[in-house]
């Protein structure tokens, strides 16, 4: 494995750093200026940041990947440190999660980095399917949910927290256009009769994995499990 120089990490470390902080402050913008409710803030950051990672990946590989995530890690880590009342904190901390505002950042957080690391290390390039899943899927389904959501319902997993049956329809759409997109960007994997009927029982695996994953931690499952059953089911 090749590394870069010296030079190179540390203009790719500005530029990420740059980009993440312009990406909070994007969804800052709209929950500051425009009133959105945090519900869809943070997930534009979220979408944001799992898409930049698809970029940096194809361009840089995992070492690119590293990096852009430790620069997004200095940017939460910032808006957590400034804390209540700061526009970049309250583009992300939920209102409802009371006094566990920022656990519910800090935690999915860790969730992102623990999944993509994982996906990284034994699976390389097909990582991204975890990105775009995570991404997109895990990200359709709150709005979703904030937007059209009237059947709520409840897992063990998350027992204080509605979930809507909206929101998973949501989840299940989004995954199946993220990996879609997965399939036709990576060299490993390719389209035909067996990914007909892959992709919508991915979609449907990865849906059920966001219902009952733990409030928090479904950041690690979203990614991984599309990772694995991708390089299982639709690998050359």
């Amino acid at each position: 494995m090749n590394l870069p120089n010296t030079a190179t990490v540390i203009l790719g470390a500005l530029v990420a750093l740059v980009w993440s902080y312009s990406c909070l402050s994007f969804a800052a913008h709209l929950k500051t200026n425009l009133r959105l409710r945090t519900g869809y803030t943070r997930k534009v950051f979220h979408v944001l940041i799992f898409t930049s990672a698809v970029i940096v990946h194809a361009l840089g590989g995992f070492w690119a990947v590293c990096v852009f995530g430790l620069m997004v890690s200095l940017v939460v880590g910032f808006a957590v440190f400034r804390g209540r009342g700061n526009r970049l904190y309250e583009a992300l901390a939920r209102k409802q999660d009371g006094p566990d505002r920022t656990y519910y950042i800090v935690i999915p957080y860790f969730a992102t980095l623990i999944g993509g690391m994982v996906s990284n290390i034994l699976f390389g390039p097909l990582a991204v399917m975890g990105y775009l899943v995570g991404g997109l899927g895990d990200a359709a389904g709150e709005p979703a949910g904030l937007k059209w959501g009237k059947h709520r319902y409840k897992t063990p997993s998350s027992p204080r927290f509605n979930k809507t049956l909206e929101g998973s329809v949501a989840v299940l759409a989004a995954s199946a256009v993220a990996l879609a997109i997965g399939v036709a960007i990576s060299p490993q994997l390719s389209f035909g009769v067996r990914s007909l009927v892959a992709l919508p029982v991915i979609a449907l695996v990865c849906t059920l994995v966001e219902a009952f994953s733990p409030r928090g931690w479904d950041n690690v499952p979203m990614q991984i499990v599309p990772t694995v059953l991708a390089a299982i089911l639709l690998s050359k």
